[in-house]
């Protein structure tokens, strides 16, 4: 599979708050508000199809990578994860259409090898909720370690995060 990376654009950015995952994903919805929409367009979101016509189209976008700040969760902190900055946090999501396809590995190892090119990095951290076992796998599949875990308050709860770390 071959896909697209470009910063995030407006119009990119009310699709993805669009997106509706169903439960248990259902946390990772966005609000739609114009916080969420500014936290997209900060620079740190990048858009990712699979087809060069996306601009006339912003429903092709099948995904999303963001890096730094906005890749964190609050309780990470906290809990320490988040000392060693020689690591590049990152997080991710695809369309809900696309998640449970098979789709995921050469996902997260194309916006990886991405990353590096455009960053020169070789060290990436991300969490990842603990009952998401399918991602899980997926960055298992890509090299990602377990690192800990880590407590965060979403939409008002308490969810257990795993802090995953990959250096190649």
């Amino acid at each position: 599979m071959t896909f697209i990376f470009q910063p995030m654009t407006r119009e990119h950015a009310q699709n993805i708050m669009r997106w509706r995952y169903q439960t248990p994903y259902d946390f990772y919805n966005f609000d739609n508000d114009d916080e969420v929409l500014m936290e997209l367009l900060s620079g740190e979101y990048y858009s990712v199809s699979q087809d060069q016509d996306q601009d006339q189209d912003p429903s092709l976008i099948i995904g999303f990578f963001c890096i730094g700040n906005t890749a964190r969760v609050p309780g990470g902190y906290a809990a320490g994860i988040y000392v060693d900055d020689s690591f590049m946090d990152i997080g991710l999501g695809l369309a809900p259409s696309r998640t449970g396809i098979g789709m995921g590995k050469a996902f997260v190892q194309e916006g990886m090898d991405y990353l590096r090119h455009q960053f020169d990095q070789s060290k990436f951290r991300l969490v990842v909720a603990s009952f998401n076992q399918r991602a899980i796998q997926v960055y298992r599949d890509n090299g990602f370690v377990e690192h800990g875990l880590v407590i965060s308050s979403v939409q008002g709860q308490d969810v257990e995060f795993l802090c995953m770390i990959a250096e190649n």
